[in-house]
């Protein structure tokens, strides 16, 4: 060692206070054993990089006296050692941030799913109302992300609709004497419920604008009327039906498209599949009354299972304690009640 520098420590050592210089003593202490340990070149053991990381703590001028070693290697000690601690802290079992139910997340992700217009504080305010204590950042975390501006579903624009669209249409259907009749509906969206129908072997443009002015009296006409490109709508049923006053407008559907009127498609299979099948059809005067007894049984007691398992004209549930079962009879017993 210079001579200079040995001069240096000796005044250091009559000047600085002993308290201050005993963390220095242990540095060079430490790091004597290790030399005189592992010889020319120092090993390093686990309690050594402790003793430094500890040191290095408590002390801050313990780098001035480190020579074993670089003082990056000391922080990068202390860094694996942080890694370690919170390792086995956060280990299996022990508390830490609880894991969010299987249930909770496939309800915010209904919830997103249902109501596209809500963001994050409006499901974590209705799981609020459900008893479920969720953290804003949770909710906006398990929400499923979509990259274009939140749109009401097909299903909930057309059911915001249905009160005010009428679907008409025409069916036919062979006589025992091999005529052909023609049976025409009107049928509302809102509860799949037949409003009007009528019968004739010669439907005309009058005869069919006569049934919409009888179907919707008064203040009953709808918004919308759903219908095909048939001819019997002609100029005088669009004229009298723009006669009414009602502002009814008539929507026509593309050519030979007839699934663009599906709820009137899917009555007419109806009307066919459990009516008209099974039976022979004599003349106009049985056929109007066939179709008046089905209708009765189709708006009153027929079950859909797209009206949550109800008739157009809802029925009350019927608990067994009121009394006895007994069967109600339409079209003969083809159908009962």
């Amino acid at each position: 060692m210079p001579f200079l520098k040995v001069i240096c420590l000796f005044f250091r050592a009559l000047l600085v206070p002993k308290m201050a210089l005993a963390p220095e003593n242990l540095a060079l202490r430490q790091q004597l054993a290790v030399i005189q340990r592992t010889g020319k070149r120092p090993r390093i053991y686990g309690r050594d990089r402790f003793f430094w990381v500890c040191l290095s703590r408590i002390w801050k001028g313990w780098q001035s006296v480190l020579t074993i070693v670089q003082p990056e290697t000391v922080a990068r000690w202390h860094r694996a050692g942080f890694r370690l601690y919170w390792r086995w802290k956060s280990r299996r079992g022990k508390p830490g941030r609880p894991n969010v139910q299987a249930e909770i997340r496939a309800l915010i992700r209904q919830m997103f799913c249902d109501n596209p217009t809500w963001g994050a504080p409006r499901i974590q305010s209705e799981l609020q109302l459900l008893g479920y204590e969720v953290a804003m950042s949770t909710v906006a975390k398990y929400m499923l992300h979509r990259r274009k501006p939140p749109s009401a579903t097909w299903r909930s624009f057309l059911d915001n609709h249905a009160g005010q669209i009428v679907a008409i249409d025409f069916f036919t259907v062979p006589t025992a004497t091999f005529r052909i009749l023609f049976g025409f509906i009107a049928l509302a969206h809102l509860r799949r419920r037949i409003v009007h129908f009528n019968v004739t072997a010669y439907p005309t443009a009058q005869w069919t604008a006569q049934q919409i002015v009888e179907a919707f009296p008064y203040d009953q006409a709808p918004r919308y009327l759903l219908r095909d490109r048939d001819g019997v709508y002609g100029k005088w049923f669009q004229k009298r039906v723009k006669g009414m006053g009602m502002g009814i407008e008539e929507v026509i559907i593309a050519p030979r498209s007839p699934w663009q009127n599906p709820y009137a498609d899917r009555i007419i299979g109806s009307i066919r599949r459990e009516c008209l099948d099974h039976m022979i059809v004599l003349n106009e005067q049985h056929f109007y009354r066939i179709l008046a007894e089905y209708f009765c049984y189709y708006n009153e007691s027929r079950a859909h299972l797209s009206l949550e398992r109800n008739s157009p004209l809802p029925r009350e549930v019927e608990p067994p304690r009121k009394g006895k079962v007994v069967a109600k009879s339409y079209l003969g017993g083809l159908h009962h009640r």
